[in-house]
């Protein structure tokens, strides 16, 4: 069921001074939160 929220979406890994993790750029998300881990539909 939650294929359709995560259609489009890129995953990049990132590593910078504060440390190394994945990212996600979703497209469908309006909304996400200060520190990047939760979105919105």
């Amino acid at each position: 069921m939650s294929l359709v929220y995560m259609a489009g979406s890129e995953i990049d890994f990132v590593d910078n001074l504060l440390g190394q993790s994945f990212q996600i750029n979703n497209p469908n998300a309006v909304a996400s939160c200060g520190c990047g881990t939760s979105f919105s539909v």
